[in-house]
């Protein structure tokens, strides 16, 4: 073999091992799994964290080792308020995020929280995720997000530190934290003194007498916020709800193989009746926890709680008129929500039976 031979020869080996080189190393570059950060403002023992645990572990398991979740409970990414723009900026990958956090950003997914429009978490999450609502009107408010799940919490009531709320003239006067802007809407209608407080610094506020009660539901009072012993009254009035958002950055998902997209989507396809279910039940032991801290819990009369909606639907009409100002198409899913509220009440848990 001469020597022109012998160089064509180490030429042509010479890129066979570089080509088989560079496959290797493309083939371990690809097999690197991808970190997924994962931010919530609760700690793990809440019923939403312990299902978005167990979503996490079963995406690492399902995805064949391909997708590694890092957890970021308990606000360490940030406050509740930003929990929305973590996802949105890419800081998380995905978040889970309260819509009252951000007020005005949502005016249409935030109709939902009108008075008296769901009976509870179960029936909340399903109205949300409505395919047609969500693909016409809802998706498109979470902007430089992929939503991968609507959800609300069982619905709230109103908790008093000194004075009782048996009908609606002992509304008058009353300093309430108000869980939303429609809650806003609904506290100054019942004669109350509507106030702004974060939502973890409900208890201090309580503490310190600036405000005389909060809405909130009792999964939030008795079990996040730990408002056993500090409350004295608890009016069940069941008269609203508060949504969330389950939400990835829109660049993370565009980057995710198609494989592992179907798989994301799966795995938050037909979990309406499971996540409703768990909020529904933090009920029981929420209420349980501040009755037992010496709370009275208030059934309202049927002509009280008459009253009660009679002006919540005042508030809903006024609300819907002021978005109907703006252009929005508020009454047209204020419809289609009732409808569909009405529908899913019918095989879903209902408090207001």
């Amino acid at each position: 073999m001469n020597c022109r031979v012998i160089r064509v020869w180490r030429s042509i080996l010479l890129t066979v091992g570089l080509t088989v080189a560079a496959a290797f190393n493309t083939n371990t570059a690809s097999a690197q799994p991808i970190e997924l950060k994962l931010a919530y403002f609760v700690g793990d023992q809440h019923a939403m964290s312990q299902w978005l645990i167990k979503w996490a572990n079963g995406l690492e398991k399902d995805s064949g080792g391909r997708i590694t979740v890092k957890r970021f409970p308990g606000s360490q990414m940030g406050p509740m308020q930003q929990h929305y723009d973590l996802a949105r900026t890419g800081q998380a990958d995905v978040s889970w995020f309260l819509h009252g956090a951000t007020p005005g950003r949502f005016p249409l997914t935030e109709i939902a929280h009108l008075p008296y429009l769901v009976g509870s978490a179960e029936i909340g999450t399903k109205v949300l995720n409505d395919p047609e609502l969500r693909a016409k009107y809802l998706d498109a408010e979470h902007r430089g997000v992929k939503v991968l799940l609507l959800l609300t919490h069982q619905p709230g009531n109103v908790h008093t530190t000194k004075k009782a709320i048996r009908t609606t003239d002992d509304m008058k006067g009353t300093r309430l934290r108000f869980a939303s802007p429609t809650i806003r809407e609904f506290v100054a209608a019942l004669g109350g003194t509507p106030v702004g407080v974060v939502a973890t610094e409900q208890v201090e506020q309580l503490q310190k007498g600036s405000i005389d009660g909060t809405f909130i539901d009792y999964g939030g009072a008795g079990i996040a916020f730990k408002m056993g012993g500090l409350l004295k009254y608890s009016t069940e009035m069941y008269s609203y709800i508060s949504s969330f958002a389950v939400v990835m950055n829109q660049d993370f998902w565009n980057k995710l193989p198609p494989d592992l997209q179907a798989l994301v989507t799966k795995s938050m396809t037909g979990v309406e009746k499971e996540v409703g279910e768990a909020w529904d039940g933090l009920d029981v032991v929420g209420k349980k926890l501040l009755v037992d801290g010496g709370a009275e819990a208030i059934k309202l009369s049927a002509e009280e709680n008459a009253k009660f909606r009679k002006i919540g639907g005042e508030v809903s009409e006024k609300h819907l008129k002021e978005l109907e100002a703006k252009g929005m198409p508020a009454r047209t899913i204020y419809t289609s929500m009732k409808a569909l509220a009405e529908k899913h009440a019918k095989t879903s848990k209902n408090f207001w039976n």
